[in-house]
């Protein structure tokens, strides 16, 4: 019976790596999925790497090119403290990009535990914890960032250290939604013949869970981790843009937009916050392309519908 049973899993193994295949196949195919994947590579490798050949970097303040627009020294200009726009974009999108990218594994980490532990156990935990992500979702999420901000704010949270708040922030407000599909899934995956015969086989919780229902959840798992950035680094913008996240000298998409505050630097001096502006859009829009691509790789039938 043993040897039945791993013949089993072999199998098994064998049908995900031809599936995973196929999705690679279909993705590749999707013009859209690929052109948002290209720009993410563009602007992960131009945020990270970018600064490192910008005679900009230290981002000290040049008195004498204050506000100034773009030229051939500074591409996009400079700000109200004469440090080079280019450079300040380039650091910005780490922090955004970083932050996008901590919270997602955060949330999807707490999303998919509790919900796993939801839909596999039931009875009182099952309660407990998707009655807390029916209060979390009741709660509109970004008046409940904006409180925790200020909460921050009042305990003045040292900016260097904002950054991972924010974070823990994003994944407190955005794991309850991942809890509840992982939950379905799993309560779904519980009645599949393959469950019932491991019940029959008497095998340990560790290895229903680790074997045979978390792969099986794999794909739902990447194509939200994939979507939910995207709305991380949107909220971190807002959050920074009215001063509440990451704060100045750190600099991010949001507070750069921030800095032009004023009717005359929006008139006059549209590099100040147009370049971020563009750079969060444009991310946003990418992520959710190759989110929408991975989701119709995934699921063909769900394109088809």
């Amino acid at each position: 019976m043993e040897e039945t049973t791993v013949q089993t899993e072999h199998m098994a193994k064998y049908r995900k790596s031809n599936l995973w295949k196929q999705v690679f196949r279909r993705l590749v195919k999707n013009k859209m999925a690929m052109t948002g994947l290209g720009f993410l590579i563009f602007i992960f490798v131009f945020c990270m790497i970018g600064p490192f050949f910008s005679p900009y970097a230290n981002g000290g303040v040049d008195a004498i090119n204050i506000n100034q627009p773009p030229s051939a020294e500074h591409w996009l200009g400079t700000d109200a403290l004469g440090r080079d726009v280019l450079t300040r974009l380039m650091e910005a999108g780490r922090i955004s990009l970083t932050v996008g990218l901590g919270a997602m594994v955060m949330s999807v980490f707490i999303g998919t535990l509790l919900g796993v532990l939801a839909g596999f156990y039931q009875g009182i935990v099952d309660q407990i914890i998707m009655r807390t992500a029916d209060v979390l979702m009741t709660i509109p999420g970004l008046p409940l960032l904006f409180i925790m901000a200020a909460v921050m704010s009042e305990w003045k949270v040292p900016a260097e250290n904002r950054l991972y708040i924010v974070m823990v922030m994003l994944s407190i407000v955005g794991w309850s939604g991942l809890a509840r599909l992982v939950r379905s899934q799993i309560l779904s995956l519980r009645e599949r013949e393959y469950m019932h015969a491991t019940e029959s086989l008497g095998l340990r919780d560790r290895r229903k869970l680790f074997v045979h229902l978390l792969p099986n959840i794999v794909p739902l798992l990447i194509v939200v981790g994939t979507l939910s950035v995207g709305g991380a680094i949107l909220s971190e913008s807002v959050l920074s843009y009215f001063g509440l996240g990451v704060v100045p000298p750190t600099a991010s998409w949001g507070n750069m937009i921030n800095a032009a505050n004023s009717l005359i630097d929006f008139q006059n001096r549209p590099w100040l916050w147009i370049p971020p502006g563009v750079a969060i859009f444009l991310t946003v829009i990418s992520i959710n392309l190759l989110g929408d691509g991975l989701r119709d790789a995934i699921d063909p039938k769900m394109k088809s519908r």
